[in-house]
């Protein structure tokens, strides 16, 4: 008991990486097993036991999922919805609000909500821009729906799976595709209304996180006039002056004659330093060596300003899938290899970019990071259409290939097959996923870059943690405290105040841990009260989905904080009613459904 409490508050500490952490709490408990020994009722705990996760059925089904999933964004399989929504949006903003809404649910109930969210944040940003609107009226209730829906099928969310991973482990019938679909759905009404018609006016205008926070950068001249203090002197001389901070990509001498920028060339007046920098510091530039500052063929003054054809900004969102996570500008080669200038690096939870702080090649970047660059269109268009990061501008749009349909094909198989119970989800996701790579929906680095080692190490130690606290008696003990407490209260009661507090759980730690930690304790719960469990399992699947109150509460609240710059407040201010209003729903509506008797 005492190793499973050390556990869980290594859990809560934010200092330590999730990944750490959750090998940590494996190690200790299989380390502490093996030191002292535990017998108990069906015989001694072997300490192997806590890494048989890595070869959980939950776990395999979560990561086949995640890869068939990314073959529809990778095809743009759902993007005649961005054209659809585009159109009614022009006759109807609210109509098409709730067209996103309502379509958004539906889809989540049968495909992962972390993919099905990248692929709708560029189409809802693009709507948004060129509706005039600002992208975080949309994004927050569009993540939520995505939740919402995400709890109606055992596939909706990786959270269903380990919870009926973890119940039918400790006997409890397990759920099939549509078992719990009804209470959800019916529960799901009053939430979606509340995202279509009360969310929005909640929300604050905001502009993207980076939109203003690092000024563009230019290609210009600075032509060196007889005047000039450099004239005669080195190339090194003229850097010493801006305190080395000048680059200069060349030295034009002529039309015809492009001299390389090295250290010891000799400057003459008419020479032109082609120098890349913002306007500020080309200014100062031309200031201290007392040159004249032309754009193109065009001296820079108040009528004509520094230009950049052909150049566009754009915000790019880290996705688990990306190449660049967990790793620096640098490391990845980012200017060599996207051909794109990076200006600035936002963190959700950080008020200001972290390149203001940190050197921007230095930063390590992450999952839900945005990352400002510059460049030619054409490099922006084929960021886009390689579905490795989300490309936020005023030109968003989505892939579309040939192979969308039999993407959509694919994944349709996957739930049909689980639904009519001819193969476990597990073994029709991978098949689908192998289907999908075979006939190239999907190629397999952006299958095994959708999979986040975060996610896969914390369901292992959630796992590990959950067969401690059985075996030892940890949950039964915690299951009869809660017994004693709420022997006196009805049992719709007790119901409703199980999958409150695992909403409450999730919102604070993780919610994957939540779900295996809190599933166990359940199911003790009701055995002790002499009530059914199923209703208790379910207690815990939609309580641990309604992590709506704050933005580290799911991966899919990180990704639309950063892109719709939303704070803290917003959460709150959107996700405490919403969860309030789920938690009523599910609590009149389950019992229907699932007697507790």
């Amino acid at each position: 008991m005492l190793l499973t409490l050390g556990a869980l508050y290594l859990f809560s500490r934010n200092s330590i990486p999730i990944e750490t952490s959750s090998l940590l709490v494996v190690a200790i408990l299989a380390i502490g097993f093996s030191l002292f020994p535990y017998r108990g009722p069906e015989g001694e705990l072997d300490p192997i036991r806590f890494f048989a996760g890595f070869g959980n059925e939950a776990l395999i089904s979560i990561c086949a999922l995640v890869m068939a999933s990314q073959g529809l964004v990778a095809t743009g399989a759902l993007a005649p919805i961005g054209r659809i929504v585009h159109r009614v949006w022009q006759f109807s903003p609210l109509l098409a609000m709730g067209v996103v809404i309502i379509v958004t649910a539906v889809i989540s109930a049968f495909m992962n909500n972390t993919p099905q969210v990248v692929l709708m944040i560029p189409i809802l940003t693009a709507v948004a821009m060129r509706s005039s609107m600002s992208p975080s009226k949309l994004l927050m209730p569009m993540t939520f729906a995505s939740q919402i829906g995400g709890m109606g099928t055992p596939i909706g969310t990786s959270l269903n799976l380990l919870v009926i991973g973890s119940a039918a482990s400790l006997g409890v019938e397990r759920f099939h595709m549509f078992d719990f679909i009804a209470p959800a759905s019916l529960a799901a009404i009053p939430g979606l209304l509340f995202l279509w018609l009360v969310a929005p006016r909640l929300l604050p205008a905001k502009q993207p996180p980076l939109g203003n926070t690092s000024p563009r950068i230019f290609d210009a001249q600075l032509h060196i006039t007889e005047t000039s203090p450099v004239v005669g002197k080195t190339l090194a001389d003229a850097k010493k002056l801006t305190q080395g901070e000048m680059s200069v990509a060349s030295v034009r001498r002529s039309e015809e004659l492009v001299i390389t920028p090295l250290p010891d060339v000799v400057l003459r007046a008419g020479d032109q330093l082609v120098v890349r920098d913002t306007s500020e510091q080309l200014m100062e530039y031309a200031r201290v060596l007392g040159a004249t500052l032309f754009s193109g063929n065009v001296r820079v003054d108040a009528e004509h300003p520094l230009t950049a054809p052909d150049q566009q900004t754009a915000e790019l969102v880290l996705t688990p899938a990306s190449p660049l996570r967990d790793r620096t500008l640098d490391q990845a080669n980012f200017d060599w290899h996207y051909q794109l200038i990076p200006l600035a690096v936002h963190r959700p939870g950080e008020e200001q970019p972290l390149s203001q702080s940190t050197p921007l090649r230095d930063v390590r970047l992450g999952v839900g990071d945005v990352l400002l660059v510059q460049g030619p269109a054409e490099q922006i268009e084929a960021l886009k259409r390689r579905s490795e990061m989300l490309v936020l501008d005023a030109t968003s749009n989505v892939p579309l290939t040939a192979k969308a349909p039999l993407a959509l094909g694919i994944m349709a198989g996957i739930v049909l097959i689980a639904s009519m119970r001819i193969a476990p989800v597990a073994i029709a996701a991978i098949c689908g996923v192998l289907v999908m790579v075979t006939t190239g929906c999907l190629k397999w680095r952006h299958a095994t870059r959708a999979l986040d080692s975060s996610m896969i190490l914390l369901t292992v130690a959630s796992l590990a943690l959950s067969l401690a606290l059985v075996t030892t008696g940890g949950a039964a003990f915690i299951a009869q405290v809660g017994a004693v407490l709420a022997k006196s209260l009805p049992p719709v009661a007790v119901l409703s105040g199980t999958m409150l507090f695992m909403a409450i759980m999730s919102s604070v730690i993780s919610n994957s841990a939540a779900a295996v930690i809190g599933t166990p304790i359940a199911i003790e719960l009701a055995r002790q009260l002499g009530l059914a469990p199923e209703p208790f399992v379910l207690a815990v699947l939609f309580g641990v989905n309604m992590g709506f109150a704050t933005p580290m509460a799911d991966n899919c609240n990180l990704l639309v904080y950063s892109a719709g710059g939303y704070s803290f407040g917003d959460f709150l201010r959107v996700g405490l009613p919403l969860t309030l209003i789920m938690w009523l729903a599910l609590t009149w509506v389950l019992p229907h459904f699932y007697p507790l008797g």
